[in-house]
């Protein structure tokens, strides 16, 4: 993947290692807002963790089952959003993304869905998108929601986050609805 320009202030660019230390410096600052929605922010306690995690992501990358870009907004980072494991056999993907509180409301992640949505869809040629969030994340799910993803149903008790097990939503875009959208 190469950067991708969104706007003429916000641009995705593809991980690399230099990137850990914005990714770890934007969590700890964001902590007690990421970790109600997020299970893994309890265990990104120093540099190394999003150390393991950009290198981890290189190489799903590299054996082309997915990849995470930063979303950079006037030149900082403001957080990750990526594909994770493509199933080539059935041409589908989730999408997942989180944002430091600090940028949230600047209509980043909907932008950058946008994008993510062009690239699964048209380019790879992807039947499905799918997203999974907490019910209770209002602003995550209105992300979907806006660009017109269906609700598909709800997962029960489908994730344990440290306030304890949380329902998800479940929506899906498929690529011929994708193309009457654009």
């Amino acid at each position: 993947m190469f950067t991708y320009i969104l706007d003429e202030e916000t641009e995705l660019r593809p991980l690399e290692p230099a990137h850990a230390r914005h990714i770890y410096q934007l969590i700890d600052q964001s902590r007690a807002h990421l970790r109600q929605w997020l299970p893994w922010v309890d265990s990104t306690t120093s540099l190394n963790a999003s150390e393991d995690f950009v290198r981890a992501s290189l190489t799903q990358a590299m054996e082309n089952g997915g990849w995470n870009a930063g979303i950079w907004y006037k030149g900082q980072f403001a957080g990750i959003i990526g594909f994770h494991e493509i199933n080539w056999n059935h041409r589908s993907v989730g999408i997942g993304y989180w944002l430091g509180e600090r940028f949230e409301g600047n209509g980043l992640i909907t932008s950058a869905l946008r994008a993510m949505l062009d690239y699964a869809l048209i380019e790879l040629n992807l039947h499905r998108v799918e997203i999974r969030c907490a019910t209770g994340n209002k602003r995550s799910r209105a992300v979907p929601e806006r660009l017109g993803f269906i609700l598909e149903g709800i997962i029960r008790e489908a994730e344990l986050l440290p306030a304890g097990y949380v329902d998800h939503a479940v929506y899906g875009m498929l690529q011929q609805e994708w193309k009457l959208k654009r």
